[in-house]
């Protein structure tokens, strides 16, 4: 197949610390031109993809500008399918046209958006993909919606085993009041467990993080190390005893889950937005409904097998996994072309 795909402008492709979206979209260009798909993506212009680079202007939400360009492009290189993980907007002047076209969303659904796409689009061109149930089932009801998890390259990621009695709990994302850094803390001392805490910290969320984390930090039982890179990532997870994801929001998805999956770390969850699905209870990892019954979860480890957790993300997670269901979705679309 010969497939265009589009990305946001902000985070190059693949990003080097930050950014879910850029990392899966990296990886699809991997497994699909290792399968001899030619690839064309549209994205931010230091990206360093496996295929055809076709950059944005600069790194700006330029609207306008940014929708030419994908449109040009489209228009020009005679694809058999159009995958957008930017934004619904940038597809505007394409959507009379018969090309098929699918956008993922990553995020939130914005309905009014989708409806107004699907009066605009050429009858059965327009497909979306949510990143769990919780995303898909949003969209449905409007637009023909299918669910397309993420995934890691697991090979990537090394099953660790064998772990010391006294292994640390890992919390690993933004740091930031709805990600639930503090109840990671306060999971780790009443539990009186090691607690390592990776991740940026975004501009918005400095008060939170001198008031509610660092305060905390005493580098010996709360230890901040800051951002991490895949190499940094993979040693981290793989040497927790648990993920900790104790979050306020709805997650759509949680890459990061995924990744602790694959190093055989089971995942402590709240019950909110995908780890319901990502999470099987006392398989994979434990799905909570509260705080208590998070710090509770942390006595019940043993009872999970690592071998058995990264079975699992090999299975629902693998990048070949993710790859295969989107080129199966792509097929079926152009068959409606």
């Amino acid at each position: 197949m010969k497939i265009l795909l589009s990305a946001d402008p902000f985070i190059p492709v693949p990003p080097l610390l930050y950014g879910g979206i850029e990392r899966i979209i990296g990886m699809l260009i991997d497994q699909y031109t290792a399968a001899g798909h030619e690839v064309t993506l549209i994205a931010h212009p230091e990206s360093r993809p496996a295929c055809r680079l076709v950059p944005y202007r600069d790194e700006q939400d330029r609207v306008l500008r940014n929708m030419l360009l994908l449109s040009r492009t489209a228009v020009s290189g005679k694809y058999d399918v159009l995958h957008s993980f930017s934004r619904l907007a940038y597809l505007s002047p394409l959507l009379p046209l018969s090309l098929p076209k699918i956008m993922s969303y990553q995020r939130e659904p914005s309905i009014g958006q989708i409806r107004k796409a699907m009066k605009l689009a050429s009858k059965g061109s327009l497909a979306f993909t949510g990143c769990s149930d919780y995303i898909s089932s949003q969209i449905s009801p409007y637009a023909p919606a299918y669910t397309v998890y993420n995934g890691v390259p697991v090979d990537q990621y090394r099953l660790t085993t064998d772990l010391p009695a006294d292994a640390p709990l890992v919390f690993l994302g933004r740091i930031e009041a709805i990600k639930g850094t503090h109840l990671a803390i306060g999971i780790a001392k009443r539990t009186k467990r090691k607690l390592i805490i990776a991740g940026n910290i975004p501009a918005h969320e400095t008060a939170y993080f001198e008031e509610q984390v660092k305060p905390h930090i005493d580098q010996e039982q709360i230890v901040y190390v800051g951002p991490v890179n895949d190499i940094q990532k993979n040693e981290l997870l793989g040497s927790a005893a648990a993920f900790l994801m104790p979050i306020l929001w709805n997650e759509p998805f949680g890459i990061v889950m995924a990744e602790a999956m694959a190093c055989g770390t089971p995942v402590i969850g709240m019950k909110r937005g995908s780890v319901p699905e990502v999470v099987e209870h006392g398989v994979t990892g434990f799905v909570c409904d509260t705080e208590e019954e998070m710090t509770e979860a942390v006595g019940m480890i043993p009872s999970i097998s690592r071998e058995r957790v990264r079975a699992a993300a090999v299975e629902r997670f693998s990048a070949a996994k993710i790859a295969g269901d989107y080129l199966e979705l792509y097929k079926e679309r152009m068959l409606r072309r």
